[in-house]
């Protein structure tokens, strides 16, 4: 895991200047660079009536469903310091000119104060879109998807600076399931003059945001499409990509071929929607996942045992590569999207292998922590994995980010 880590020599000194040298430092990391995710969907009703996120969630005058969406939250960042949370336009927006801002917002605010990154999804789809937009016409509907991407990236800029801009664009203009806004435009426009539009207004809303495309579809069709919008000038910052295995785990090999037609591009590689079932597996007929219909998908303990050992594979794959900056759990707990059982905790809030593991690989396996000594000019080395440290020096703590190295020097810090 060496391309995860850096190098960098550091002097301590007072506030007065005054080296500290010769003195303990425990250094502890205590969030990764790397973006270990989760869907954060569950954030919602845990910050119910919050506007700003700064609620205390071990107050007592809360009802017993928000009591239990706050347990499912804390055990959340007990492993994640990245979410995914819902702007589907349909839901998000559901009578013109009256989004859902402020639970968003709450959300979204709650998890960036406890050190996640947060990343709304998304701006552009043609399924769960909103309804009211089917009596305009296509030069209008377009014209409302931009200015939409105006407005919500701008209200969500320092809050939410990661969007999944447009989904599932392989499908997009022949998707038949029913009659939607997005599929009209997509087919008049043609898909990558919808994928450039969408960028470019999300692009001058926020700079300096990460922008993403987003497929489930990663056959050939999907590289042609990233390769006509590149050379189209539409800003990627990275792909997104896809893959609920309800219909049972990938495997090594098909994982690494995936990375290695993705990675040709160059750009950063974020698995946005994984999907591991701990129950019994979708049978392979299915074609449209969402046709997979039933009322009880129970988790069993085989299957609980065959997700966890899936996971970790999955991770340590991923992680191992150079290419991927994240990695995204789509559904944290049992019983969400087609009442599957694939999440890593169960419906009653209860822990699976699947969370004790992950949560052994990243706040043990790959972490960085442990008592160093300064020379006497104050100076010692870090070496570790990416990311933001607590450095501690009698008794005083200060923060401190380690990022790729570009030069040799000898960086100071001031311990208050």
């Amino acid at each position: 895991m060496e391309h995860r880590k850096s190098t960098k020599r550091l002097q301590l000194v007072d506030k007065t200047g005054k080296v500290l040298g010769n003195q303990c430092v425990e250094i502890k990391l205590v969030n990764h660079e790397f973006l270990f995710g989760s869907g954060a969907f569950d954030a919602l009703p845990a910050t119910a009536g919050s506007n700003t996120g700064s609620i205390d969630f071990y107050q007592d005058n809360v009802n017993p469903k928000q009591a239990f969406y706050r347990d499912r939250v804390n055990k959340w960042l007990g492993i994640f310091n990245y979410g995914t949370i819902p702007f589907y336009w349909g839901g998000f927006e559901p009578e013109e000119g009256h989004p859902m801002t402020d639970s968003r917002m709450a959300a979204a605010k709650y998890l960036q104060a406890h050190g996640a990154r947060i990343k709304g999804h998304p701006l552009c789809w043609h399924t769960a879109c909103a309804d009211w937009l089917m009596k305009y016409d296509n030069a209008t509907i377009l014209s409302k998807q931009l200015d939409r991407i105006n407005r919500d990236v701008t209200k969500f800029k320092g809050v939410v600076d990661m969007w999944d801009v447009i989904n599932e664009v392989v499908i997009m203009p022949v998707y038949d399931r029913y009659d939607n806004a997005i599929t009209r435009i997509c087919k008049q426009y043609g898909r990558v003059k919808l994928v450039k539009e969408v960028f470019e207004a999300a692009k001058a809303a926020n700079p300096d945001a990460v922008l993403l495309i987003n497929d489930f579809n990663l056959s050939e069709s999907y590289r042609i499409l990233i390769d006509g919008c590149l050379h189209a000038g539409v800003p990627i910052s990275a792909i997104g990509i896809q893959t609920h295995q309800h219909q049972g785990y990938m495997g090594r090999k098909k994982l690494e071929d995936i990375l290695e037609r993705f990675s040709a591009f160059g750009l950063p590689l974020h698995f946005t929607e994984n999907t591991l079932v701990s129950g019994e597996i979708m049978p392979a007929h299915i074609v449209d996942l969402n046709d997979y219909q039933v009322e009880k998908w129970p988790t069993t303990p085989e299957g609980e045992e065959r997700q966890m050992k899936e996971w970790k594979e999955m991770y340590e794959i991923l992680f191992g590569h150079p290419m991927v900056e994240a990695i995204t759990g789509w559904d944290f707990a049992d019983g969400a999207w087609l009442h599957a059982p694939s999440g890593i905790i169960r419906e009653d809030n209860t822990l699976k292998p699947s969370y004790l593991e992950l949560q052994r690989l990243v706040k043990e396996e790959w972490t960085t922590k442990g008592t160093l000594q300064t020379d006497a000019e104050g100076q010692f080395t870090l070496n570790g994995y990416r990311g933001t440290y607590e450095i501690t020096v009698d008794g005083k703590k200060v923060n401190y980010k380690l990022v790729k190295n570009t030069d040799d020097s000898v960086e100071r810090i001031i311990v208050e």
